[in-house]
C-alpha cells in the first residue's frame, strides 16, 4: 500500500516538474520580461550612481509579490502614456548627496564628483571661437534694399550715422574761477571754455582774464575758434583772439588742443597781432586722482615772444612762467571746489619791464576757487 501511494505521488509531480524544468531551460535562451525589467533597472541605477545620485543596493530586486503577480505579465504591451507622474511621491528622495561620489553600499561619501569628466556629448553645444566663415560676408552690401526698398534704407542708414556719431554737443566749463590772495593786493582770475559741435568739427570759445580788486583789470581776452579733430585725442584750432585789456588788440590764432600721452591736457597756440607781433603760449595740466572724488592737479603755463613788445611789457624769448598745484574735491562730477598755490615769474626783459612799472616780477598766489561744467 505504501509503495502504491508513493508511485501515485511521483506520477502527479512529474508534469509540474517537467513544466518548471521547461521554464528554466527557456530562461537561458530568452530572458523573461521581469528579468529584462530588472536588468534595465540595474543599468539605470548604475547611471544615476555615476551622476552622483544615491541609489541603495537592491532597489531593483523584485519582491515576492511582484514575482508572483508579474511573472506572466508582458510589460512590452502595456500603455505607459496614461500614467500620471504628478501623483508620484518625491519627498522621500535624498537630493543632499547629489554631486557626491557614492560609496560601495550606494551611499554618498562626501567626495565631490568631477562633472567635467562626465559624458555630456548629447547636451554639449560647441561654441565657435574662430573668425566668421568667408560666406558670412559674401552677400550683397545692401541686402535689405531688396526687402524694404533703397529709398527707405538710405533714410535709415543716414539716421543711423546721425545717431551714432553725428550728434551735436554743447559743453561749458569754468576751468578756473578763483580768488587769489597775495602780498600787495588780493585779486581774481577766470578761465572759461565753451564748445558746440560734433565729433570732428566744433566751434570753440575761450575767455581768460585777471586783475586785482579795486583796480582796473590787468588782462582780458576772448577767442573764437574753429576746431577740427586731426587725431583721436587732438584738435587743430584756428580763429581770432580779441584783447580788451591792457589795450585793444586783435590776433590771428593757430593752435592745437588735446590729451597727450600720460593724460597731460595740452593747449598750445601761436598769435599774430594786427601790429605784426608774434607770440605763443603753452599750457599743460595733469589730473592725479587720490580718490574717486579727491584730485590733485599740477599746472604749468609758459609764454613766448618773437620780439620785444614794450607797450605790453613783453620781452623777446621766454616771457613768463606760471606753475601751480590745486587740490579739488568733486561733490559731483560737474562741480568741484579747490584750493591751491600758484607762482608767477617774469623772465628776462619782461622782468625789467615789470620792475620799471613798480611791480614785483615774482608773485606767489594762494588761491581758492571752483571748477564746474555742464
Amino acid at each position: 500500500m505504501k509503495y502504491l501511494i508513493a508511485i501515485l505521488l511521483v506520477g502527479a509531480a512529474s508534469p509540474a516538474f517537467a513544466q518548471h524544468q521547461g521554464h528554466s531551460t527557456s530562461g537561458r535562451e530568452t530572458e523573461s520580461p521581469s528579468t529584462q525589467e530588472q536588468n534595465a533597472c540595474e543599468a539605470e541605477a548604475e547611471r544615476h550612481r555615476a551622476m552622483g545620485h544615491a541609489v541603495p543596493e537592491g532597489s531593483c530586486a523584485p519582491s515576492e509579490q511582484q514575482s508572483d503577480d508579474h511573472s506572466g505579465t508582458d510589460h512590452s504591451q502595456m500603455d505607459h502614456s496614461t500614467m500620471d507622474h504628478s501623483t508620484m511621491e518625491h519627498s522621500s528622495m535624498d537630493h543632499s548627496s547629489m554631486g557626491q561620489e557614492p560609496g560601495p553600499n550606494g551611499q554618498a561619501t562626501g567626495e565631490q564628483v568631477d562633472h567635467s569628466t562626465m559624458a555630456h556629448d548629447d547636451m554639449a553645444m560647441e561654441i565657435p571661437s574662430g573668425p566668421p566663415p568667408a560666406s558670412a560676408g559674401s552677400g550683397p552690401a545692401k541686402a535689405a534694399d531688396a526687402y524694404w526698398g533703397a529709398e527707405a534704407m538710405d533714410e535709415a542708414r543716414e539716421r543711423l550715422r546721425h545717431e551714432q556719431g553725428g550728434q551735436q554737443y554743447f559743453w561749458f566749463q569754468g576751468d578756473r574761477l578763483e580768488y587769489r590772495a597775495h602780498e600787495d593786493a588780493d585779486g581774481y582770475l577766470f578761465d572759461l571754455q565753451v564748445y558746440y559741435g560734433g565729433d570732428l568739427d566744433k566751434f570753440w570759445f575761450k575767455s581768460e582774464g585777471e586783475g586785482s580788486f579795486g583796480e582796473e583789470i590787468e588782462g582780458a581776452e576772448v577767442q573764437a575758434l574753429y576746431s577740427r579733430a586731426i587725431a583721436p585725442f587732438f584738435d587743430f584750432q584756428a580763429g581770432i583772439r580779441q584783447d580788451f585789456a591792457p589795450m585793444d588788440r586783435t590776433y590771428a590764432v593757430v593752435g592745437i588742443q588735446g590729451l597727450a600721452p600720460y593724460l597731460f591736457e595740452i593747449d598750445a597756440a601761436a598769435f599774430l597781432s594786427d601790429q605784426g607781433d608774434l607770440t605763443a603760449r603753452v599750457e599743460a595740466e595733469l589730473d592725479q586722482r587720490i580718490t574717486q572724488r579727491l584730485v590733485v592737479q599740477p599746472r604749468v603755463e609758459a609764454s613766448f615772444s618773437a620780439q620785444d613788445v614794450p607797450e605790453l611789457g613783453i620781452g623777446a624769448g621766454l616771457d613768463s612762467i606760471e606753475a601751480g598745484v590745486r587740490l579739488r574735491y568733486h561733490f559731483a562730477r560737474e562741480f568741484a571746489p579747490y584750493i591751491g598755490i600758484d607762482q608767477e615769474w617774469r623772465i628776462g626783459q619782461s622782468a625789467d619791464y615789470a620792475r620799471a612799472e613798480g611791480e614785483d616780477p615774482n608773485v606767489t598766489n594762494y588761491v581758492i576757487g571752483v571748477r564746474f561744467w555742464f
